[in-house]
């Protein structure tokens, strides 16, 4: 029969669907793949040699002869560091300034790439460069949250191909934030430990959802997933800010995130997927109640009119059986792109 898992650090009573699942190499991506992408488009505006505006960009990594990544501001942003700050209610009605930044992270020079096949040392370029800007974006008075995230694919958002992903920051602590933490303190306050601590020590034990683990990471899939092989990237050292990783945490960092997402890559035919850097708002940095980490959600399956009328997710995979695919899923030596 089905059962009712519950994720206690987002809350959701999760249906794990026994009777509907699905074998894990049956999530595989079925569509063919695309035409060969060319190294280089005269018309994508991430290409090298479309650096349009330069005052556009906040920082590179890279020399005057070349870059590695960049960081620009969105060309259409959604909040701008420009606007006035403003707040005003009326009644029950509440507006604020679109204050905050949108900013794009170009995460490699060659427009035929994917993040699962970047070298290890590429990955790291991309993760510093998250680290930089999410150091500078957070001195900001007016900003309360910065979230990183990155879409993979037409259903996951994506609209160009070149390899990019996105930083936003906003001048209020998104809802989903708020029920979070309040959750995660009240954990903290009935037993005195972090519940990301006491998840990941609980996860290690079981070793039956963990897909890999490094000195400083734990990659794994949540004994209550929500969706099939949504999987959390855990630091071992208690941090609540992801502005707090050291250098050698972002290099073992680099290693995790590629070797899962090029599981992925291998074992599900490249499929669309989100992933996001779930960090603490600004003015909580330090607490002992909150553990950063990264959250990634493979597109392998649609939400339907259940889970958009209760709240609740039908996950017809088991998160057992989906952690032992992966890790059974070996990367090519060679499975780093070729050069021109």
């Amino acid at each position: 029969m089905s059962e009712l898992r519950q994720n206690l650090i987002t809350r959701d009573w999760v249906i794990i669907a026994t009777e509907r699942a699905t074998r894990p190499d049956q999530f595989a991506n079925k569509k063919k793949w695309a035409a060969v992408v060319p190294p280089h488009r005269a018309d994508c505006p991430f290409c090298v040699g479309n650096e349009e505006d330069a005052t556009l960009e906040t920082c590179r990594l890279g020399d005057r002869t070349g870059w590695k990544v960049r960081a620009i501001c969105n060309k259409y942003p959604a909040l701008s560091p420009t606007a006035e700050w403003m707040r005003i209610s009326s009644g029950i009605h509440r507006t604020m300034a679109g204050i905050g930044f949108h900013e794009v992270i170009v995460e490699h020079p060659r427009h035929d790439l994917t993040t699962a096949l970047l070298s290890v040392e590429e990955v790291e370029n991309i993760l510093l460069v998250y680290r930089q800007r999410y150091v500078e974006i957070r001195k900001n008075p007016h900003i309360e949250t910065i979230i990183i995230f990155k879409n993979h694919g037409e259903t996951a958002g994506t609209s160009l191909e070149h390899p990019h992903s996105q930083i936003a920051a906003t001048p209020v602590v998104p809802s989903q934030f708020r029920s979070r933490i309040d959750e995660a303190i009240r954990y903290f306050d009935d037993t005195g430990e972090c519940l990301f601590c006491r998840t990941l020590e609980d996860e290690l034990a079981a070793k039956e959802r963990v897909i890999c683990e490094s000195e400083h990471f734990v990659a794994f899939i949540p004994y209550a997933a929500l969706s099939p092989f949504h999987t959390w990237i855990f630091p071992r050292r208690h941090s609540s800010s992801f502005d707090e990783i050291t250098d050698a945490e972002i290099t073992d960092l680099a290693d995790t995130l590629k070797t899962v997402l090029a599981k992925l890559y291998y074992g599900l035919n490249n499929p669309d997927y989100n992933y996001n850097v779930r960090s603490v708002p600004i003015a909580q940095r330090a607490t002992k109640y909150f553990h950063w980490y990264i959250a990634i959600i493979p597109r392998v399956t649609k939400q339907a009119g259940f889970e958009l009328g209760s709240g609740m997710f039908i996950n017809t995979a088991l998160p057992e059986e989906s952690a032992a695919f992966l890790r059974s899923i070996e990367i090519p030596s060679d499975s780093n792109f070729p050069p021109i």
